[in-house]
């Protein structure tokens, strides 16, 4: 009897053993209070953490986040410029909600129609834009429709341009975390996601940024608030630390302060359990790669772009820079042409790897050149 308890107490420690050791392997379940969320690294665009990832919900004045996109996208290419002057229709005036209350004939710059969407999330302006850039809002509806399907927004449908409550109107915290990564690859549109307060009309009208969290979390920077009847409180945030970007997005809140406890939950999470591993950064030189019937004997090689890799900091180890080149290219070579490989490994393993391009061309040689170079070593001798 003695022994058959003592069995009975070992296999208990056993099992006891196991699931222990089970949960510490587990990955952490963050205890989130909204309808879907997902963390996102931005270089990358792997998804770090989701809840319900591809729910279909309303996302209020988030949907701005592809408003903004259209602009910043619509200066870029010069279609419109940051001084140039926008004026308010009678539409746009009427559109209600969050506004920075433009009355009819009003007029803003660009710069300023832009600061009062992303700070004080202006309905009306972000119509006025509309109209300016596309002519109608319709059009510029049907443009966010078309960008949304180009960066692979298969959650989304928009109805308008401002996120007020419509039906069949929707999208997911997937998806808005892809437009938040493509919004942020525009550097101009930082200064103006991360205003705290501000003013318009030459000082006369004060503006406070919805996003508390542009204030109260270290590295914000920014992005979208958006609060609705039906979509309740809902967010898209970002931060900057230790070379890490991340994109915390919350749907679906019953609170503005769980939005934003939530996604700083989320954000914490993703910089606590994440980084950077970096092997190299675009430019720098990897010495120089032999050139066969060029007028130069040699092309210096640089890396083409930075090389990278998001990293569970429980599994980073030690990291390696490999540069694979041929022994020699044939001219012409041409500036920025891939001529090599440069390889990250952790561990011994790969994890990424970027092209090393010519940091200059090298023109191929000719007859004349191959006779002058010939009387060259002719006259040395």
């Amino acid at each position: 009897m003695k022994n058959g308890m003592r069995y009975l107490f070992f296999i208990l420690i056993l099992l006891l053993t196991f699931n222990t050791a089970y949960a510490e392997q587990a990955p952490k379940v963050l205890e989130l209070e909204a309808k879907s969320a997902v963390l996102m690294d931005v270089q990358s665009g792997e998804v770090l953490y989701s809840e319900n990832p591809g729910e279909h919900l309303q996302i209020a004045s988030v949907t701005k986040i592809m408003t903004m996109l259209l602009i910043m996208e619509a200066i870029d290419t010069g279609k419109i410029t940051m001084d140039e002057i926008v004026t308010a229709s009678e539409y746009a005036c009427s559109m209600g909600g969050s506004q920075v209350y433009l009355e009819p004939g009003e007029q803003m710059s660009v710069a300023e129609m832009l600061k009062a969407i992303a700070v004080a999330s202006g309905n009306d302006a972000s119509v006025a834009m509309a109209e300016h850039i596309l002519g109608s809002a319709p059009a510029f509806v049907n443009a966010m429709n078309t960008r949304a399907k180009a960066l692979g927004m298969k959650d989304t449908v928009f109805i308008n341009c401002t996120g007020l409550d419509g039906e069949n109107q929707y999208s997911s915290a997937h998806d808005v975390a892809l437009m938040s990564r493509e919004l942020l690859k525009h550097d101009k549109i930082i200064p103006y996601l991360t205003i705290w307060m501000d003013t318009l009309r030459d000082g006369k009208f004060g503006l406070a940024n919805t996003n508390k969290l542009v204030r109260f979390y270290s590295g914000c920077i920014g992005i979208k608030t958006g609060s609705t009847s039906q979509a309740l409180y809902c967010l898209s945030a970002a931060a900057n630390k230790n070379d890490l970007t991340l994109i915390a997005v919350v749907l679906g809140a019953p609170s503005s302060t769980v939005r934003f406890n939530n996604a700083s939950k989320l954000l914490d999470y993703g910089f606590a359990n994440y980084s950077m591993a970096t092997g190299a950064s675009k430019g720098d030189s990897y010495g120089s790669v032999n050139v066969s019937k060029g007028r130069a004997q040699q092309v210096e090689v640089t890396a083409g772009a930075d090389l990278k890799k998001l990293v569970s900091k429980d599994k980073k180890g030690k990291a390696e820079v490999t540069p694979v080149l041929p022994d020699a290219v044939i001219a012409p070579v041409a500036e920025n042409q891939q001529v090599g490989e440069l390889i990250l490994t952790i561990d011994g393993q790969e994890v990424a790897r970027v092209s090393l391009v010519a940091k200059q061309s090298v023109q191929r040689i000719n007859a004349w050149h191959m006779f002058m170079n010939v009387m060259k070593k002719w006259t040395m001798i």
